[in-house]
């Protein structure tokens, strides 16, 4: 036997192997449970599998080669198997971030996974007090954290990347007010796109009151913003109203970033003048 070597410390009993398993598969599953809940991509058996395959490998690292440790030419390592998971997560954790328009989700379920991968190595290697410690810290923060993220909501992650369509009389004249609107409370524009509204019947008989010569068509324009609107300073039904109180804005339409609905959202106004239509309707009722 060669000086240094301690057999006893590359084997692992039954019951502590049985251990181990049991408390990858309740550290994970625990984790697991607060992503199901939430219905997100990954969660309460994908955590457990992930938990249970990190310990398994580290087992494997630190125990699977036991046989070899008298031979001449190994070194025995049972950090190499281990430090595979941490990469190997990364695709796993990959599939669960989804880009929607302008919009990122997953990324608190792929962080999620990658914390569950290095909870079953620690389990695996024993280390059962960092191993639950993190777990603990993990679940208030997916769970705890989450509520009082949501309670505060004004003030973290409040702003809204939306798309406005509105119909100015008189464009050229009028355009500046409406964008001093959109200043003055504080909204920010990061794309604008200005065209005249289409001479077609259906452009004509959309906008209210109905425009009798179709000349009238050439003093109209339809703009399209980017705006960026910030729930604490302004909830979208209140701009609406604050740009429809305006004479010049004949009709208005919101729209979310969508790749989907960007091109249909610019020129198809037959629904842009509803709400328009629908404001003047209750003002003749109550005279």
């Amino acid at each position: 036997m060669e000086l240094g070597v301690h057999p006893e410390i590359w084997q692992i009993g039954m019951l502590e192997l049985t251990l181990r398993v049991i408390t990858a598969v309740v550290l994970g599953g625990a984790i697991g449970l607060e992503r199901e809940f939430g219905e997100h991509a990954a969660g309460f058996r994908t955590h457990i599998l992930v938990c249970l395959g990190s310990a398994l490998i580290m087992m494997l690292s630190s125990y699977g080669f036991s046989s070899f440790i008298y031979e001449t030419n190994v070194r025995m390592d049972p950090a190499r198997l281990a430090a595979q998971v941490i990469s190997g997560i990364g695709f796993l954790g990959a599939g669960t971030i989804l880009r929607t328009g302008m919009t990122v989700s997953g990324l608190t379920t792929a962080a999620s996974l990658w914390v569950v991968a290095a909870i079953g190595l620690a389990v695996g290697a024993g280390f059962y007090y960092g191993a639950l410690l993190t777990a603990f810290t993990a679940f208030f923060s997916l769970f705890m954290l989450n509520k009082l993220e949501k309670k505060f909501s004004l003030f973290s992650k409040s702003a809204s990347v939306r798309q406005l369509a509105l119909v100015i009389a008189d464009g050229p004249r009028h355009i500046g007010k409406v964008l001093f609107i959109l200043k003055e409370q504080n909204i920010a524009i990061s794309d604008i796109s200005i065209e005249p509204v289409d001479r077609g019947a259906e452009a004509r008989a959309t906008v209210y009151p109905p425009l009798e010569e179709s000349s009238e068509l050439d003093s109209y324009c339809c703009v399209l913003l980017q705006v960026t609107l910030k729930c604490r300073t302004w909830h979208i039904d209140k701009l609406l109203e604050k740009l429809l109180s305006e004479p010049c804005v004949r009709a208005v339409k919101h729209f979310g970033i969508d790749e989907s609905t960007a091109e249909k959202s610019r020129w198809d106004l037959s629904d842009l003048f509803e709400r328009k239509q629908e404001g003047q309707s209750v003002e003749e009722q109550s005279k």
